[in-house]
Protein backbone atom coordinates (compact mmCIF):
# COMPACT_ATOMS: atom_id res chain seq x y z
CA UNK A 1 0.00 0.00 0.00
CA UNK A 2 1.31 3.04 -1.29
CA UNK A 3 1.26 5.83 1.61
CA UNK A 4 0.00 9.26 0.71
CA UNK A 5 1.69 12.36 2.02
CA UNK A 6 0.09 14.48 3.92
CA UNK A 7 -0.77 18.51 2.87
CA UNK A 8 2.25 20.82 3.86
CA UNK A 9 0.39 22.29 6.89
CA UNK A 10 0.34 27.03 5.65
CA UNK A 11 1.67 28.34 8.56
CA UNK A 12 1.21 32.21 9.58
CA UNK A 13 3.41 34.44 8.67
CA UNK A 14 6.09 35.76 10.57
CA UNK A 15 4.48 39.63 11.39
CA UNK A 16 1.48 37.16 13.12
CA UNK A 17 4.13 36.77 15.99
CA UNK A 18 3.84 40.47 17.13
CA UNK A 19 -0.14 39.60 18.30
CA UNK A 20 1.07 37.26 21.13
CA UNK A 21 4.09 39.09 21.58
CA UNK A 22 2.38 42.35 22.00
CA UNK A 23 -0.47 40.36 24.63
CA UNK A 24 2.76 39.86 26.30
CA UNK A 25 3.90 43.30 26.78
CA UNK A 26 0.03 44.87 27.03
CA UNK A 27 -0.36 42.30 29.89
CA UNK A 28 2.65 42.63 31.77
CA UNK A 29 2.51 46.32 31.54
CA UNK A 30 -1.34 45.98 33.15
CA UNK A 31 0.15 43.88 36.00
CA UNK A 32 2.91 46.49 36.13
CA UNK A 33 0.88 49.44 36.52
CA UNK A 34 -2.23 47.75 38.95
CA UNK A 35 0.78 46.41 41.44
CA UNK A 36 2.72 50.29 41.55
CA UNK A 37 -1.16 51.33 42.50
CA UNK A 38 -0.85 49.01 45.53
CA UNK A 39 1.72 50.47 47.20
CA UNK A 40 0.35 53.65 49.74
CA UNK A 41 2.00 57.03 49.34
CA UNK A 42 4.91 56.19 52.47
CA UNK A 43 6.26 53.17 50.37
CA UNK A 44 4.46 50.64 52.73
CA UNK A 45 2.22 47.68 51.59
CA UNK A 46 -1.50 47.84 51.70
CA UNK A 47 -3.73 45.01 53.30
CA UNK A 48 -2.51 41.97 55.82
CA UNK A 49 -0.67 39.17 55.31
CA UNK A 50 -2.21 35.62 54.00
CA UNK A 51 -1.37 32.57 56.47
CA UNK A 52 -1.99 29.25 55.19
CA UNK A 53 0.46 26.34 56.32
CA UNK A 54 3.44 28.18 56.90
CA UNK A 55 4.94 30.13 59.45
CA UNK A 56 4.85 33.26 57.34
CA UNK A 57 3.48 34.18 54.13
CA UNK A 58 7.37 34.78 53.20
CA UNK A 59 8.06 31.28 54.13
CA UNK A 60 4.51 29.95 51.94
CA UNK A 61 5.46 32.81 49.04
CA UNK A 62 8.97 30.72 48.72
CA UNK A 63 8.07 27.80 48.96
CA UNK A 64 5.27 28.25 46.33
CA UNK A 65 7.55 29.73 43.77
CA UNK A 66 10.03 27.11 43.96
CA UNK A 67 7.11 24.14 43.37
CA UNK A 68 6.37 26.29 40.31
CA UNK A 69 9.70 26.42 39.56
CA UNK A 70 9.93 22.58 39.82
CA UNK A 71 6.94 22.66 37.48
CA UNK A 72 8.92 25.35 34.95
CA UNK A 73 11.84 22.83 34.80
CA UNK A 74 9.60 19.55 33.83
CA UNK A 75 7.61 22.32 31.35
CA UNK A 76 11.48 22.82 30.03
CA UNK A 77 11.81 18.83 29.90
CA UNK A 78 8.82 17.29 28.01
CA UNK A 79 9.24 20.56 26.02
CA UNK A 80 12.50 19.42 24.64
CA UNK A 81 10.64 15.97 23.87
CA UNK A 82 8.04 16.98 22.55
CA UNK A 83 10.39 18.86 19.70
CA UNK A 84 12.47 15.78 19.87
CA UNK A 85 15.21 17.54 21.11
CA UNK A 86 16.20 14.22 23.53
CA UNK A 87 17.71 11.16 22.72
CA UNK A 88 15.03 8.74 22.71
CA UNK A 89 11.16 8.27 22.10
CA UNK A 90 8.55 10.11 22.83
CA UNK A 91 5.65 8.10 24.55
CA UNK A 92 1.82 9.37 24.67
CA UNK A 93 2.16 10.67 28.03
CA UNK A 94 4.61 13.37 27.91
CA UNK A 95 2.00 15.41 25.95
CA UNK A 96 -0.77 15.75 28.86
CA UNK A 97 2.67 15.58 31.32
CA UNK A 98 3.55 18.70 29.55
CA UNK A 99 -0.14 20.55 29.58
CA UNK A 100 -0.53 19.53 32.99
CA UNK A 101 2.54 20.81 34.74
CA UNK A 102 2.04 23.69 32.95
CA UNK A 103 -1.68 24.25 34.41
CA UNK A 104 -0.63 23.44 37.82
CA UNK A 105 2.15 26.06 38.06
CA UNK A 106 -0.28 28.47 36.77
CA UNK A 107 -2.16 27.61 39.68
CA UNK A 108 0.18 27.30 42.39
CA UNK A 109 2.00 30.90 41.40
CA UNK A 110 -1.24 32.31 41.65
CA UNK A 111 -1.55 32.53 46.15
CA UNK A 112 2.24 34.13 45.40
CA UNK A 113 1.18 36.43 42.56
CA UNK A 114 -1.76 37.44 44.42
CA UNK A 115 0.61 38.56 47.50
CA UNK A 116 2.96 40.43 45.50
CA UNK A 117 0.63 42.37 43.22
CA UNK A 118 -2.23 43.15 45.80
CA UNK A 119 -0.26 43.24 48.57
CA UNK A 120 3.58 44.63 48.34
CA UNK A 121 3.20 46.44 44.55
CA UNK A 122 5.80 47.36 42.24
CA UNK A 123 8.81 48.21 44.52
CA UNK A 124 11.96 49.71 42.94
CA UNK A 125 13.84 50.24 46.30
CA UNK A 126 16.90 48.06 44.83
CA UNK A 127 18.27 46.37 41.94
CA UNK A 128 16.99 43.10 43.08
CA UNK A 129 13.47 43.96 43.71
CA UNK A 130 13.26 46.18 40.59
CA UNK A 131 14.88 42.89 38.80
CA UNK A 132 12.02 40.39 40.57
CA UNK A 133 8.99 43.13 39.57
CA UNK A 134 9.45 43.60 36.13
CA UNK A 135 10.21 39.16 35.46
CA UNK A 136 6.64 39.16 37.71
CA UNK A 137 4.95 41.22 35.12
CA UNK A 138 6.57 40.18 31.83
CA UNK A 139 5.68 36.44 33.09
CA UNK A 140 1.62 36.64 33.61
CA UNK A 141 2.18 38.38 30.00
CA UNK A 142 4.56 35.54 28.54
CA UNK A 143 2.35 33.26 29.70
CA UNK A 144 -0.86 34.40 27.83
CA UNK A 145 1.17 35.35 25.06
CA UNK A 146 2.28 31.60 24.97
CA UNK A 147 -1.18 30.00 25.58
CA UNK A 148 -2.05 32.46 22.75
CA UNK A 149 0.24 31.09 20.49
CA UNK A 150 -0.46 27.33 21.44
CA UNK A 151 -4.29 28.02 20.65
CA UNK A 152 -4.24 29.87 17.24
CA UNK A 153 -1.26 27.40 15.78
CA UNK A 154 -0.04 27.44 12.59
CA UNK A 155 2.31 29.69 13.81
CA UNK A 156 6.29 29.68 11.94
CA UNK A 157 7.97 26.99 14.50
CA UNK A 158 10.26 29.68 15.87
CA UNK A 159 7.26 31.11 18.07
CA UNK A 160 6.32 28.38 20.22
CA UNK A 161 9.70 27.67 21.78
CA UNK A 162 10.39 31.57 21.66
CA UNK A 163 7.29 32.17 23.96
CA UNK A 164 8.24 29.37 25.92
CA UNK A 165 12.01 29.65 26.76
CA UNK A 166 10.55 33.91 27.48
CA UNK A 167 8.28 32.08 29.99
CA UNK A 168 10.65 30.04 31.70
CA UNK A 169 13.23 32.86 31.98
CA UNK A 170 10.58 34.88 33.36
CA UNK A 171 10.01 32.30 36.02
CA UNK A 172 13.59 31.70 36.85
CA UNK A 173 14.66 35.27 37.29
CA UNK A 174 11.49 35.44 39.73
CA UNK A 175 12.23 32.45 41.53
CA UNK A 176 16.26 33.33 41.64
CA UNK A 177 15.06 37.06 42.79
CA UNK A 178 12.65 36.21 45.66
CA UNK A 179 12.89 32.19 46.79
CA UNK A 180 16.68 31.41 45.95
CA UNK A 181 17.31 34.77 47.80
CA UNK A 182 15.36 34.05 50.13
CA UNK A 183 16.32 30.86 51.53
CA UNK A 184 20.29 31.67 51.58
CA UNK A 185 20.12 35.05 52.60
CA UNK A 186 17.30 34.48 55.03
CA UNK A 187 15.69 31.85 56.48
CA UNK A 188 14.98 28.05 54.95
CA UNK A 189 12.72 27.08 57.31
CA UNK A 190 8.90 26.77 56.92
Amino acid sequence: MATVAAPPVERRSNAWALLPFGVLALVALTIGILARTQVTPDGSAQGTYIELLFTSTIHMKAWLATAVALFACAQLFTAAWIFRKLPFDKPAWVNPVHRWTGRLAFLVSLPVAYHCIFRLGFQGDDARVVVHSLAGCAFYGAFVAKVLVVRMKRYPVWVIPTAGGLLFTALITIWYTSALWFFTTIDAGL
